[in-house]
């Protein structure tokens, strides 16, 4: 069994994101590496998943680092997998992806559902939109901004409504414990 991930930047328009199956049995470590080769990060920077109920997400789940702040409930990213986070929860099931706390990257992860399309232990990438911003570019207000002739940093080469599905490859980089 797999579960249906959408992933998407907040406070960027138009929407980048991200849809991909995972397999349920996924470590938090492994959907960590699953987005960062999804949207096209470098995994330069540290991160952290929230959740909690309402507005007040204090539930922490990443890697256990000085970086990371820890609240009152927090577990190690490698240590629980998406199906027993998932447990009797009703989907979707919605939680923030911070990447780079300088930057303040804030993606929206919902946990679609089950399906049952796809096999092997990799992610499956099954559509996307939009370019991933690149890594130190002043987080979504930086690149807005540029993207806005505001500032004047954005490569030539870059294209923000390049991407390419067939591009993406997932790749095994750390294994969850």
């Amino acid at each position: 069994m797999r579960y249906l991930v959408k992933v998407f930047l907040y406070q960027i328009e138009p929407e980048i994101w991200r849809r991909f199956s995972i397999p349920s049995d996924a470590t938090f470590r492994q959907l960590h590496d699953a987005i960062q080769q999804a949207m096209g990060w470098e995994d330069k920077q540290w991160h952290e998943f929230r959740h909690g109920k309402g507005k007040r997400l204090l539930d922490v789940i990443g890697p256990d680092h000085e970086e990371v702040e820890k609240g009152e409930n927090f577990q190690e990213e490698g240590s629980i997998s998406i199906r027993q986070f998932i447990g009797r929860r009703h989907f979707p099931i919605r939680l923030l992806y911070r990447y780079d706390f300088n930057e303040e990257w804030v993606h929206e992860i919902c946990i679609e559902g089950k399906t049952e399309e796809g096999e092997g232990d990799l992610p499956i990438l099954i559509e996307g939109a939009r370019a991933c911003p690149p890594e130190d570019s002043g987080g979504a207000f930086g690149y807005m901004a540029a993207l806005n002739g505001d500032l004047m940093w954005l490569d030539d080469d870059y294209d923000p409504e390049a991407f390419d599905p067939k591009a993406v490859q997932f790749v095994k980089r750390r294994k969850g414990k």
